[in-house]
């Protein structure tokens, strides 16, 4: 169990340091599966092994900030119950902003630099990291978000990080556009995976190597885990905490968030809502 000091989530949602993080105002050829999107064994609770202790999560400027905090919270709610230590992971202990880039301006249209130009919108939020990709300690699992910034040229640190802890790791979740960190990682290369439908096109054209699955809220695909865009990572996260932990666990935190999770993976009306307008 944790500590009532490590508990305070209020302060942070990082249980190994609370005051590390602040959310403050800020002043080819291609392929398709038609294979259903989870795998054979995706109902039943995973093997009789010890459950994950150590959680990291990927951030970046200009992450998005529901593909991180929709999965956190409901892991905080389980961590109530399950030893777990949560790791911020940046490329610099600098704090790192939400907030995107204008348009065509800084790194997000292929430029030199690897921080985004800020927008013209005054609003965001930033969080503070635990840890550099050189200083992140031995993981269990990895969740890597989506967001403006995975398109970037700085996201290639984040690239590279996953590539190498992917053999380490008992489980890979990307949320949204992270699907496309880990495609270039090559960590996807034979695996069925979705990603955010509105980015679709862009985010399939970076990895054929990868079996893309076009409608989906999520797949499956061993221990690796893939959502479609943005509030699809809450519902990956309950099913991932059911295939882990049992599903009256993740019942419990649903019901106590007041969330009703979608259940069925191949629910995905948005794969034709964007489909047609792309």
């Amino acid at each position: 169990m944790l500590s009532s000091r490590s508990r305070t989530i209020a302060i942070s949602v990082f249980a190994k340091r609370p005051s590390a993080v602040m959310l403050v105002p800020l002043p080819g050829v291609r392929k398709f599966s038609q294979s259903p999107p989870m795998a054979q064994d995706g109902e039943r609770v995973d093997g009789g092994g010890k459950k994950p202790v150590n959680f990291g999560v990927v951030v970046f400027p200009a992450f998005q900030a529901l593909d991180v905090f929709g999965p956190l919270d409901a892991l905080n709610l389980l961590s109530r119950s399950y030893n777990m230590n949560l790791y911020t992971i940046a490329d610099t202990l600098e704090p790192v902003s939400t907030k995107q880039s204008t348009v065509g301006g800084g790194g997000g249209g292929g430029g030199s630099t690897s921080q985004p130009a800020t927008a013209a919108s005054d609003f965001g939020q930033r969080i503070v990291p635990t840890h550099t990709f050189q200083t992140a300690p031995p993981l269990d699992v990895l969740i890597v978000p989506g967001g403006q910034g995975t398109r970037y040229p700085g996201i290639a640190t984040a690239v590279d990080f996953v590539r190498e802890r992917f053999g380490t790791l008992q489980y890979l979740l990307t949320v949204c556009t992270g699907a496309g960190v880990a495609a270039r990682a090559g960590v996807l290369d034979g695996r069925r995976a979705t990603t955010n439908k509105l980015s679709w096109e862009q985010t399939i054209a970076l990895r054929p190597q990868v079996d893309w699955v076009h409608k989906a809220r999520w797949v499956r695909d061993g221990h690796v885990w893939t959502s479609s865009g943005i509030s699809a990572g809450i519902d990956l996260t309950f099913a991932w905490i059911a295939a882990v932990y049992g599903s009256e666990v993740a019942k419990n935190i649903a019901n106590r968030m007041e969330y009703t999770p979608v259940e069925d993976p191949s629910w995905d009306p948005f794969a034709d809502l964007w489909g047609s307008k792309n």
